[in-house]
């Protein structure tokens, strides 16, 4: 099969010819209909992520068919069109027992501790945890994004913030995740403010839907004077900014909650008395288990929530590699097509 391969952290990625993957008991190999660029798998490529080892085919944001079944499976068969959660858990720990796949001890991730969707064919692990079917008329390239941006801001705007109708949801960052925030919380029947340093992408986050899009220069107080009521109940950091996050801090409104979701390259300094003295809430956000999707995809069922409108292009598997190694432009949501 036609793959990307990623040789060194780094270096110009390839298109080359790989051996089909490997069919595992308990897992399903997928052909590919479409996969995300998304921004960890740049991450990935850099060699910022422990435990990726080179060579290896990047990619974990896919949609596709199974062609082939592990014996020990049995909720999939040849033919069913899936998507899975980037993190895919052991189906045999506490936490996946629970339905909270996506902090498994034990997790696996394509792309990252196995090669990924970058490519003609991907497999799967522990399937019966971790497949979710998907309709037969869905946009394979909205469909692809359900497995990581989308799911990602639906776990941390829903589940983790707490957002509810009416609300003004304060989202940090118009890459993938927080433009799919923006969907998200108009989906959910509350409002998106977006920051981002980026005329494109605050131009981006109005079209999809965002009530105001503002310069992070504009500083906390005018944020908190934007979103009104003293500031934010719930805000998604999805910049992965140390100045962002400490922005989305202090925009806060007493006794408000600051979701983490964007990954940062190195420690970040938090206004700590800001939160002592407002008694605020910070909180991680790490995907969605398979559990959870069926009311996200609910949303996708009755039209509130059009996943393909996040996609600005699409590209086949000879464009990846030099997409990949460019630096992402501001707004844009890539799609690849093997």
């Amino acid at each position: 099969m036609r793959a990307v391969l990623i040789e060194d952290f780094g270096a110009d990625p390839t298109v080359v010819e790989r051996p089909d993957p490997v069919l595992e008991p308990d897992g399903v190999v997928v052909a590919v209909e479409a996969t995300g660029l998304c921004a960890s798998d740049r991450f990935a490529w850099r060699g910022h992520d422990a435990g990726v080892v080179t060579p290896f085919v990047p990619g974990h944001e896919l949609v596709g068919r199974v062609v082939a079944v592990g014996d020990a499976v049995r909720r999939a068969r040849v033919g069913d069109r899936v998507i899975t959660p980037f993190v895919q858990g052991c189906g045999r720990c506490a936490a996946c027992a629970a339905g909270q796949a996506q902090v498994c001890p034990d997790q696996e991730q394509p792309g990252f501790t196995h090669d990924g969707s970058f490519a003609e064919r991907v497999a799967l692990r522990h399937a019966d945890t971790n497949l979710v079917a998907v309709p037969e008329d869905l946009d394979a390239g909205g469909a692809a994004l359900l497995g990581c941006r989308v799911a990602t801001a639906f776990r941390a705007v829903v589940d983790r913030g707490g957002v509810r109708p009416g609300d003004r949801l304060l989202v940090l960052g118009a890459g993938g995740v927080g433009l799919a925030a923006v969907l998200v919380a108009r989906a959910s029947g509350a409002e998106a403010l977006v920051v981002d340093p980026a005329p494109a992408a605050r131009a981006r986050a109005l079209a999809l839907g965002a009530t105001a899009a503002l310069d992070p220069a504009v500083g906390p107080e005018e944020l908190r004077a934007a979103l009104g009521d003293g500031g934010a109940r719930v805000a998604v950091e999805a910049a992965g900014r140390a100045d962002s996050l400490a922005l989305g801090v202090r925009a806060l409104r007493t006794q408000g909650t600051l979701v983490q979701v964007g990954l940062l390259s190195t420690e970040p300094a938090v206004p700590v008395p800001d939160v002592i003295a407002r008694e605020l809430a910070l909180l991680g956000s790490h995907g969605m288990a398979a559990a959870d999707y069926p009311r996200l995809l609910a949303l996708v069922a009755d039209g509130r929530l059009d996943p393909a409108q996040l996609v600005t292009r699409r590209i086949g598997l000879d464009e990846a590699p030099a997409a990949l190694a460019a630096p992402p432009v501001p707004g844009e949501v890539v799609v690849i097509v093997p």
